[in-house]
């Protein structure tokens, strides 16, 4: 008797061990693509950045550093790029990284043997690709792009893997262990990852769970241990009894309008709806006051690149607002659609107050809301729609924020074409001098703002909820949830 108690007291300390070294973290979409290649997704990256790393790595201050590679060079010209892997480094297959998987990644980027490339950048930019000897990689770039270090972020995977979507296999401090479609994807430790003091936990399970209501619930039950993304009303509603953080996120909240779809192609309309839309209400009734007021395609976290003053640009006006749309031949308003991705009660929100503001000037907007694949299906690729309201995340070059603009980049799914704002980004990302680049960037902005591309609402302030006992989280000015650097006390 004494036996079975003794054994059944070492199987609860077995499982209370192993739930402190569980998390569990609420995320609101599925992964388009496990392939990390293929992936176009934010919540994608935000979960499998754990998973894959590349030759650099982010970091939390919006800069790159060493990973696979444990140091690079750039040559005097920008033109070249040397990087020197790190030693003994392996996938989680248990093989080494060598320096045949990292031409094979970068070439399945950049396209080889008659094949399309996987990433536009790599296709325009560089040239050739080669192994200086079995620890060293250059890069040469075909066009002067000064920005484009960022891009090295992109995952190193093995060649030997036959099916990177259904066997997604990297180098990153978890390694990935199932995924249920609309349920979850779990990860767990890799015990032989490059840096032997992380990560600290031994599973991570990011549960989906579309509806923000049952996610709030989930964490009040533990469940759930970390909640991101919430809003400041279910910030104050957790109160004290949780560790809350929050900080600027480089995110975008726009409302973008299809310039291939009438009226939208008129631009005294998409003025018209920018007098039309009071961003200050929005951020005090959606966002509780956490957000900052943006004017263009940037948020201020980008210090070196933003334009100020271009937040107050467009006036909440009616009338002004009136008399342009009376000037484009629609003195009564006119119907529209407002289409939304169902699991962002954010922007579901915001649509609400807009939809609001525009009846003030006589548009009647109805709000579509749609799962987040018909979203990325229809709006994001097949740029079916008239107006949509959606945040694009940050990046850590200004180049890669504002090129979504060029008349011909692939996922231009606001159809903008300006000739003058595609001469001025193609040339800027030539520009060695940070000020001149600077300079050039904010212009782009300014193009941005007075062709009224889109209407500029907020960078939300981001704020996560975690567990009591769970600390160790950092922010990023990327839409990513680091694992690795969590743990219990």
């Amino acid at each position: 008797m004494r036996r079975i108690g003794l054994m059944l007291m070492l199987f609860i300390v077995a499982v209370t061990t192993l739930l402190s070294q569980r998390i569990v973290v609420a995320v609101m979409q599925d992964p388009d693509f496990l392939d990390p290649h293929r992936a176009a997704a934010s919540g994608t990256y935000e979960m499998m950045f754990n998973v894959f790393e590349g030759l650099l790595k982010p970091d939390p201050n919006g800069t790159v550093i060493p990973a696979i590679a444990e140091s690079y060079s750039i040559s005097e010209d920008g033109m070249v790029y040397t990087f020197n892997l790190r030693s003994g480094v392996k996938f989680h297959d248990g093989s080494e990284v060598t320096v045949d998987d990292v031409l094979y990644s970068l070439n399945r980027l950049k396209g080889s043997n008659g094949e399309r490339g996987l990433s536009p950048d790599f296709e325009k930019f560089v040239s050739k690709i080669e192994a200086v000897d079995d620890k060293t990689v250059r890069v040469k770039l075909s066009t002067l792009n000064t920005d484009f270090l960022e891009k090295f972020i992109v995952a190193i995977i093995p060649e030997s893997n036959e099916n990177h979507e259904k066997n997604p296999v990297g180098t990153g401090p978890f390694r990935f262990v199932e995924y249920r479609p609309g349920q979850r994807l779990v990860i767990e430790k890799f015990e032989e990852y490059w840096n032997p003091e992380l990560p600290k936990v031994e599973e991570v399970e990011f549960r989906i769970i579309p509806d923000n209501q049952a996610a709030i619930m989930s964490f009040l039950a533990g469940e759930v241990q970390i909640l991101p993304r919430l809003d400041a009303i279910q910030a104050m509603a957790l109160g004290d009894r949780y560790n809350l953080l929050t900080a600027e996120q480089n995110m975008v909240q726009l409302m973008a309008m299809n310039h291939a779809v009438s009226p939208f192609d008129d631009i005294r309309v998409r003025r018209a709806i920018n007098h039309a839309v009071d961003k200050e209400e929005i951020i005090e009734i959606v966002a509780g006051g956490y957000g900052t007021k943006l004017g263009s395609n940037m948020s201020p976290i980008m210090s070196a690149y933003y334009r100020e003053g271009l937040e107050d640009y467009y006036e909440p006006s009616v009338e002004k607002a009136k008399a342009l749309l009376s000037e484009a031949g629609y003195p009564d308003g006119f119907d529209t659609k407002i289409t939304v991705p169902s699991n962002y009660q954010f922007h579901i929100d915001t649509a609400q107050v807009i939809a609001e503001q525009l009846k003030r000037v006589g548009i009647r907007a109805e709000i579509e809301l749609v799962e987040w694949s018909v979203w990325l299906d229809r709006v994001y690729t097949a740029r079916e729609y008239e107006m949509t309201i959606i945040g694009l995340t940050g990046k850590l070059s200004a180049y890669e924020i504002l090129r979504r603009y060029v008349s011909d980049y692939p996922r231009n799914f606001y159809n903008y074409s300006d000739s003058e704002y595609d001469r001025i980004i193609s040339l800027a990302i030539e520009k060695t001098a940070v000020e001149e680049k600077a300079s050039m960037f904010k212009r782009a902005q300014e193009i941005l703002t007075e062709d009224a591309a889109a209407v500029y609402i907020m960078d939300p302030n981001f704020i996560v909820a975690l567990a009591p006992n769970l600390h160790g989280y950092t922010v990023y000015p990327l839409y990513v949830q680091d694992m690795s650097t969590l743990y219990y006390r």
